[in-house]
């Protein structure tokens, strides 16, 4: 039965969801491949990990958005649990749910919840059930620039929907002096790149978009650009370096892929314009709503949040499994290992990685659905 209660989530403690440092979210569709993001990432916390019947090889596919923390999972998880061996491929929110709905790995990382037809496809994998999305990880996509003598610089959807439409396409237009009336803005044209490859990220900035400035956005969201200009570069990390090395360029990317660049403050109507910080995204994390049906528990994110600090293009990773018909050589594992994914340990360590835990009412409803998967 589709959930028709859509509860706000209760206000995220600030300890438990501060973050200190830029977020170390990697770009989905990176060129990265084998078990994780960074080899070097520390491990996470094994706590209490309940290994069960785990044993044998358990493959997982998609966003490398998590992949650093999949990775710091993946090492506490294998010290207590040697009899498993696990591999997340980080190719992109689209190939693993490919993967998935191919019956190639036990689940699948997207930073986007299932489509329909997504999930239509999942039954003929999971036999009696069907895949369904559990959160697991969030935090904020920068919009970075590159503008020389200009620190500081505001924008609100209308304005970047324009800019990234090429409907305004010189750094001293109209509507963005009037967002900074003390800048001193070159007439310098604008260079905006987007993701060249499916993305998820992709698929949130664009979902900011089409909810914040519908009369300047008219394209579908969706993990592919739909619009129509611009340039293109493979991952956060293609997106990043070609802001950084082109004048009067712009992009959006994973906050951790801003370092050395500056980042846009966005006016969402609050009192003061709000910057792409961690904490900032948990406020409007915060603010999200449970719409999945059944044991999905997929988010709708407030995008048009006029909330006090609260950064409103944020992104939520989910990992996707059968809630039921799952092949019985992985369920164990598959079962243990996101069980400690949700744990408290497991949640607990994301903020010495960089990224924004799970607020604690969702992760509970992660954990209760973990336990029943079948």
């Amino acid at each position: 039965m589709k959930l028709q209660r859509k509860n706000r989530l209760r206000a995220l403690s600030l300890g438990a969801l501060a973050v200190t440092g830029a977020l170390a979210l990697t770009a989905c569709g990176s060129d990265d491949t084998g078990n994780g993001g960074n080899s070097n990432a520390p491990s996470a916390k094994a706590g209490n990990i309940k290994c069960d019947d785990a044993k044998g090889q358990l493959l997982g596919s998609g966003s490398s958005a998590q992949a650093n923390a999949i990775d710091a999972w993946r090492k506490a998880y294998s010290q207590a649990c040697s009899g498993v061996q696990i591999n997340y491929k980080p190719d992109g929110s689209g190939a693993g749910i490919e993967a998935f709905n191919q019956g190639q790995v036990a689940f699948a990382g997207s930073d986007s919840p299932l489509k329909p037809e997504e999930v239509a496809a999942s039954k003929k994998v999971c036999k009696t059930g069907q895949g369904i999305d559990l959160p697991m990880v969030g935090g904020p996509i920068a919009v970075a620039y590159n503008l020389d003598g200009v620190d500081n610089l505001v924008l609100d959807a209308p304005t970047l929907a324009k800019i990234f439409d090429s409907k305004i396409t010189k750094w001293d237009d109209a509507a963005i002096k009037k967002l900074n009336p003390d800048a001193k803005l070159p007439s310098t044209k604008i260079q905006a790149f987007h993701r060249s490859e499916e993305s998820g990220t992709t698929d949130n900035f664009t979902k900011y978009l089409g909810a914040t400035a519908k009369a300047d956005w008219k394209y579908e969201h969706g993990k592919a650009w739909m619009a129509k200009d611009g340039q293109s570069a493979q991952g956060s990390s293609g997106v990043a370096q070609q802001v950084k090395q082109t004048a009067g360029a712009i992009g959006y990317m994973e906050l951790s892929y801003a370092k050395g660049i500056n980042t846009v403050d966005i006016a969402t109507g609050a009192a003061t314009p709000v910057k792409a910080t961690t904490d900032n995204a948990s406020k409007a994390i915060a603010d999200a709503k449970i719409v999945g049906s059944g044991k999905d528990l997929s988010l709708e994110l407030n995008y048009g949040t006029k909330a006090e600090g609260a950064y409103p293009i944020v992104l939520v990773t989910y990992e996707i499994a059968c809630d039921k018909g799952n092949k019985a050589e992985t369920l164990a594992a598959t079962k243990s290992f996101l069980t400690y994914m949700a744990s408290d340990e497991g949640q607990a360590s994301l903020a010495d990685l960089g990224y924004a835990p799970i607020p604690a009412e969702i992760n509970a409803k992660v954990r209760e659905t973990v336990a029943g998967l079948s």
